[in-house]
């Protein structure tokens, strides 16, 4: 179909205009800190404000079955205008940490009409290949995640207001194209009622329910393993004589790989499966976790950081199927429904896995830590596979 050759990339370029909201306050952190004199754990707040933000957002979202009730392009719209209304109001007069936190956390809570709607707008465009689609989309993600450490890596040429201010008008522009040129999807089915009932109504089917777990497992090591990437980095120069990284740069290549294994794996994914290929990744990404103190005692910086980049594109390759065969395991008319719940859960966990590891920083060697990681792939293994092939592929 012709709406297919351009409606893809406006997606996935809209989404990656939208999500750079979500690491604003990251890349300018160090400007905020000194400007309105801030601790240093503001970096903590502000971008757990970010995570709480969207958690709710996706709750409320769902709660009220509003990607199903209307056009998600305009949702995506309106959620992206306010979205970067509030991120602008972060340089715009003096601040407090107080106020800051709840910028951020308004910004995350409309940003739960931004990512998931994207993904339930492909899937009412793309119902077959969708994992190829939502591939793109993902690694759209991932770039908008490595970016602020590579403004990090190499500092910024304009000042932070002016980073600020371009980051609303990037999420505008994505919004206005995405109203202007992706209307309702051929595919999507208007839910005729609010139904609370669905938040749980859509955990009785047992593929949805077996795609869902899968996403929970893989979401508990995706964020701890991208939020201690420079710990990880800095954990092995201390251990090792005349190694000096660039921590940020060697950060954004390593999260910045899981763009191209996102695009790999939903290509694949059309030949083998969606689920076939999600497995292996989510294995994949276990099996580091567990061998990972083994390569902190490597002399070879080249192994290590291979071993690293490696990691990054099993770690989030898994991510775009596991969010198709959700969308692919419940009726088209809760869709959207079904991906924000997905979503909500799945971003709660990793505040878990975050904190948890955060705790025992200063109990174990941080060399040994990552192990822990595993617990979420190993569960969602179990969870693809008990009771048989009942998941959709």
């Amino acid at each position: 179909m012709n709406h297919q050759k351009y409606i893809l990339p406006i997606i996935v370029f809209s989404q990656f205009c939208c999500t750079s909201l979500w690491f604003a306050g990251n890349a300018v952190m160090k400007d905020l800190i000194s400007n309105f004199n801030l601790s240093t754990s503001a970096l903590g707040d502000l971008t757990s404000a970010v995570q709480f933000g969207f958690i709710f957002g996706t709750f409320i979202f769902a709660l009220l079955t509003i990607t199903d009730r209307f056009s998600p392009s305009k949702v995506f719209f309106f959620s992206a205008v306010t979205a970067a209304i509030f991120n602008l109001i972060m340089a715009i007069g003096v601040h407090c940490i107080s106020s800051l936190i709840l910028i951020r956390f308004l910004t995350g809570f409309f940003l739960a009409g931004i990512y998931p709607v994207g993904m339930k707008i492909a899937s009412d465009y793309y119902e077959s290949g969708l994992g190829k689609s939502l591939g793109f989309l993902v690694g759209a993600l991932v770039l908008g995640t490595g970016f602020p450490h590579l403004l990090k890596g190499f500092g910024t040429v304009f000042p932070w207001k002016i980073v600020i201010g371009m980051t609303s008008a990037c999420a505008i522009l994505g919004g206005a194209l995405m109203l202007v040129f992706v209307p309702n999807g051929p595919y999507r089915k208007l839910a005729s009622k609010l139904d609370f009932s669905i938040l749980y109504k859509v955990f009785k089917q047992r593929g949805f329910r077996q795609a869902a777990f899968g996403y929970f497992g893989h979401m508990w090591e995706l964020y701890a393993f991208w939020a201690f990437v420079p710990i990880v980095l800095a954990t092995y120069a201390k251990t090792h004589v005349n190694v000096n990284y660039n921590i940020p740069v060697l950060s954004f290549i390593i999260i910045s790989s899981g763009s191209f294994s996102c695009v790999v794996s939903g290509y694949l994914s059309q030949i083998y499966g969606a689920k076939r290929i999600a497995t292996i990744a989510l294995a994949l990404s276990c099996a580091c976790c567990l061998v990972s103190p083994l390569f902190f005692v490597t002399n070879s910086e080249v192994l290590f950081i291979g071993f690293l980049v490696f990691w990054g594109m099993v770690v989030i390759a898994d991510s775009p199927l596991l969010s198709s065969l959700v969308a692919q395991n419940v009726v088209s008319e809760n869709r959207g429904t079904a991906l924000t719940i997905v979503n909500s859960i799945g971003f709660a966990i990793t505040i878990i896995s975050i904190q948890l590891i955060n705790v025992l920083l200063d109990i174990v060697n941080p060399k040994n830590l990552l192990i822990l990681l595993s617990f979420g792939p190993i569960l969602g293994l179990f969870a693809l596979y008990r009771g048989g092939k009942k998941i959709s592929l």
